[in-house]
């Protein structure tokens, strides 16, 4: 038992050590570096921004026609379902309700032009996202030739949030819905890396994409637990000074953070992947490199920090004279 002991803290502190060697590779400066540069290309925030627009003007349209849907099957409507997801209630509620419900004694049925525009809306969002794996991955732009993908996609995703809605009104009886999240993340790490497949028309491999699946995933379920608690109050916030189109603030807010995540963990995966091939070809960088690196960023800091303290201190002592 005395021996068993010692033998098991230096597997402890070994396995300490590796971890630490790990992260250290994975966060060194170079590779992050590579991760915001890569996310730069694809002008990242614009993207995103862009992103959300498109899937806000695509989904309300889309989740009206299908909560209308739904509610005729004896379902529950899309803003009913928010309004339970969230927790909603006073003038959020109400302005959620306004945006998702069509008008009292309004058909929902589209006709020949609406069902033109849902398509135009829906595509283009689809086109959107399509160019994102092509910049990523540094494609050639397919555009409009890649529409039946793009309608394949905008199936799935219907498929998707339907399932993971399922899943958290199954399993989502707390305020955080941590265990609803994580058992919708394999569902989220198979429709992402999916996503990029179809969207880029099977240019990228899915084993390519499985870093930005899991990253992907991964972001979204710390989001999907922080934004239980904060949307209701982003909700609440804009729909009372705002009224309805506070409610729209809300979603396009909501929206872009998740397409930041969206567009990070392509950038974030597509470096992954590019590292993970080069050390499949040996050319992994040797561990004093990785290690000269942190020293060099290490120094920088400890320098400009005692910079800003003497800076401080001249400031006070000249305060102190005048």
């Amino acid at each position: 038992m005395e021996d068993e002991q010692p033998h098991e803290g230096r597997w402890r502190h070994a396995d300490r050590e590796r971890l630490v060697r790990t992260l250290t590779f994975w966060l060194r400066p170079e590779f992050l570096l590579r991760v915001v540069s890569r996310f730069q290309k694809v002008a990242g925030f614009d993207r995103s921004i862009a992103l959300a627009s498109g899937a806000l003007t695509a989904i309300i349209p889309l989740t009206i026609v299908t909560s209308a849907l739904s509610s005729e099957l004896g379902g529950k409507g899309t803003a009913d379902r928010i309004v339970a997801r969230y927790d909603l209630t006073g003038g959020g509620a109400e302005a959620v309700r306004d945006v998702f419900s069509p008008p009292t004694g309004a058909t929902t049925s589209l006709g020949i032009t609406g069902f033109l525009f849902l398509m135009v809306a829906v595509l283009s969002f689809s086109r959107a996202v399509q160019r994102l794996f092509e910049q990523t991955w540094e494609l050639d732009a397919l555009s409009v030739r890649n529409t039946f993908n793009g309608l394949l996609w905008i199936a799935g995703l219907v498929v998707y949030l339907a399932l993971g809605g399922l899943l958290q009104g199954v399993l989502g009886h707390s305020r955080l819905e941590i265990s609803a999240t994580l058992l919708t993340m394999p569902l989220s790490v198979g429709f992402l890396i999916w996503t990029g497949w179809v969207l880029s028309a099977k240019r990228v491999a899915r084993r390519a994409l499985i870093p930005f699946g899991v990253i992907g995933a991964a972001l979204l379920a710390l989001y999907s637990i922080g934004a239980a608690v904060y949307v209701p109050h982003l909700f609440s916030t804009y729909a009372t000074r705002y009224g309805v189109i506070g409610a729209v603030f809300a979603m396009i807010s909501a929206l872009f953070c998740v397409m930041v995540i969206a567009v990070g963990s392509a950038a974030a995966g597509r470096e992954v992947r590019d590292e993970l091939d080069r050390i499949a070809r040996g050319e992994r960088p040797a561990e004093d490199e990785v290690r000269r690196q942190w020293r060099e960023i290490t120094t920088q800091t400890r320098s400009r920090w005692d910079t800003l303290r003497l800076q401080i201190r001249a400031r006070r002592r000249r305060r102190d004279k005048g």
